[in-house]
C-alpha cells in the first residue's frame, strides 16, 4: 500500500514540475482560429475537426463611402468563428487575395495578378493537406470570387490529389426569404447596400460610417443597354462606375442579425456534412484511377 501511495506522490509530483504550457495545452478548449493554436494543440485541432478547415475567403476594395475596405473579410470570418464555436473546426487566418480587378480604379483595392491569386490558394490548400487537412472549405464572402472559386474547384480534378475543395454553396430557404423580403426597405443591393450595411452594424457597428452612405450614389447606370444578351469584363464597372451598389442608408442592425444567424446556422449544417463525408475522397480516388488508363474496361 505504501509504495502505491509513494508511486501516486512521485506521479504527482512530476505532473506538476511539466511546463506552465503544456499543462494548459491538454487542459483548455482548443481555439477555432488557426493562428491562435499552438503547434502541440493543432494536432489535437485536426483530430476534433475531424481534419477540417476553413478558409473565409475576403477582398480588399471600396465599400462604398461608408464601410471598411475589409468588409468581406470581416464578415466572412465572424460568421466562420460563430459557425465554428458550435460544430468545432479550424479558421484559416485572414484571407484577401481574390478576384478584384473591377475595383482597380477605387483607392485601397488590392487586386494581385491571375497567377498569384490561384496560385496561393492552391500553394494553401496543398500546405493544409501536408498538415493532416483533408478536408477544405471555402467560405466565400466577395462576390467577385464566384466564378474563380468554382473553377477552382472543377480544376482539382486535373492532377491527383489526397484532400478534397467543398465550396459552400447554399440553397434556397423560403421561409428565411419570406422573412427577409418583409423586413428589406430597397430593392436594388448588390454591394455595400442595405444587406452588407446592416451585416456590418450588427458585426462591427464600430467600422460603419452610415452617415455618409448617401454621399455617393449606388444607381445602376446601365451604360452597356445596348448589348443586350453578352458579358463583358468591363459589365460591373459599366452598371456601378462608383463600386456601390444599392444604398447602405437602409442598413438596420436587425435585419444584420437575421442575415448573420441564418449564414451561420447554413455553415455549421455544411461543416457536419462535410466531416461525416467519405464518399468525394472515395469518388475522387476512383476517378484518378481511372484517368491513368481510360481505355480500360469499367
Amino acid at each position: 500500500m505504501k509504495s502505491c501511495i509513494s508511486g501516486y506522490l512521485l506521479l504527482l509530483a512530476c505532473l506538476c514540475m511539466l511546463p506552465a504550457t503544456v499543462w494548459s495545452q491538454t487542459d483548455q478548449k482548443l481555439p477555432v482560429q488557426y493562428e491562435e493554436l499552438t503547434a502541440v494543440q493543432f494536432v489535437s485541432a485536426v483530430k476534433q475537426s475531424a481534419a477540417t478547415c476553413i478558409i473565409p475567403l475576403g477582398i480588399l476594395e471600396k465599400h462604398g463611402p461608408h464601410l471598411p475596405l475589409g468588409t468581406d473579410l470581416l464578415s466572412a470570418r465572424e460568421v466562420a468563428k460563430a459557425a465554428a464555436g458550435k460544430e468545432y473546426t479550424i479558421i484559416f487566418p485572414p484571407y484577401f487575395v481574390g478576384q478584384i480587378f473591377e475595383a482597380k480604379p477605387q483607392p485601397g483595392t488590392i487586386a494581385y495578378n491571375p497567377e498569384l491569386v490561384w496560385n496561393f490558394l492552391q500553394g494553401t490548400c496543398d500546405e493544409l493537406a501536408r498538415n493532416g487537412i483533408k478536408k477544405i472549405i471555402l467560405f466565400n464572402g466577395h462576390g467577385g470570387n464566384n466564378n474563380f472559386l468554382q473553377y477552382f474547384c472543377q480544376v482539382q480534378l486535373a492532377c491527383r490529389k489526397d484532400y478534397a475543395v467543398y465550396l459552400f454553396n447554399p440553397g434556397d430557404d423560403p421561409e428565411f426569404d419570406k422573412k427577409f423580403e418583409s423586413m428589406r426597405k430597397t430593392t436594388l443591393d448588390g454591394h455595400a447596400g442595405e444587406m452588407e450595411t446592416s451585416t456590418m452594424l450588427f458585426t462591427h457597428p464600430d467600422l460603419v460610417h452610415q452617415e455618409v452612405a448617401g454621399s455617393q450614389s449606388g444607381a445602376d447606370q446601365n451604360r452597356l443597354a445596348n448589348l443586350p444578351d453578352t458579358y463583358v469584363g468591363i459589365w460591373w464597372y459599366a452598371r456601378f462606375p462608383n463600386h456601390y451598389a444599392g444604398d447602405g442608408r437602409a442598413g438596420d442592425k436587425k435585419l444584420g442579425q437575421l442575415l448573420f444567424d441564418h449564414d451561420v446556422q447554413q455553415l455549421v449544417s455544411m461543416i457536419k456534412t462535410v466531416k461525416l463525408d467519405t464518399m468525394v475522397l472515395k469518388l475522387q480516388d476512383q476517378f484518378f484511377k481511372e484517368s491513368e488508363n481510360p481505355l480500360q474496361p469499367k
